[in-house]
C-alpha cells in the first residue's frame, strides 16, 4: 500500500523531479508533484509525494521534517484525506427555505405572517 506525504513551505524553485530525487534516498517513490498555480504557472509552495510503503514514508518524514531547503524550513507529514467539496457559492443545499418554527403563526414571515 502506498503512503501519501504532504510537503509544505517549499521554495518556489523546487520542481517535481527535484522533489522526487530528495525522497528517493529513503525508498521507492511512486509519484512526486509540486502544486502549481493555474493562472501564473508558478509553484504554490507545497506538494505531495507517494511512496511505496508506510515504513519508507515514515522514515522520510522523520528525516526531512524541519530540514532547511534554500533557507526555508520544510514541513513534511502524512497527507490528510481530501475533504468533501462544498458548494462554491457558500450556501448550503437547503437554499432559502423558511425555518420551521412552532412559535410563529400563519406562515413563515412576509406580509402578516408574524406573531399575533
Amino acid at each position: 500500500m502506498s503512503s501519501k506525504i504532504y510537503v509544505g513551505n517549499l521554495p518556489y524553485s523546487v520542481t517535481d523531479s527535484s522533489l522526487k530525487s530528495n525522497f528517493a534516498e529513503f525508498g521507492s517513490v511512486s509519484s512526486a508533484k509540486v502544486m502549481m498555480d493555474r493562472e501564473t504557472g508558478t509553484s504554490k509552495g507545497f506538494g505531495f509525494v507517494e511512496m511505496a510503503s508506510a515504513e519508507v514514508a515514515q522514515a522520510a518524514i522523520s528525516a526531512l521534517h524541519g530540514m532547511s531547503v534554500d533557507g526555508r524550513s520544510i514541513v513534511v507529514s502524512l497527507a490528510r484525506p481530501r475533504e468533501a467539496a462544498k458548494d462554491s457559492s457558500g450556501y448550503g443545499a437547503g437554499g432559502y427555505t423558511a425555518a420551521k418554527r412552532a412559535d410563529v403563526g400563519y406562515g413563515t414571515g412576509g406580509f402578516g405572517g408574524g406573531r399575533y
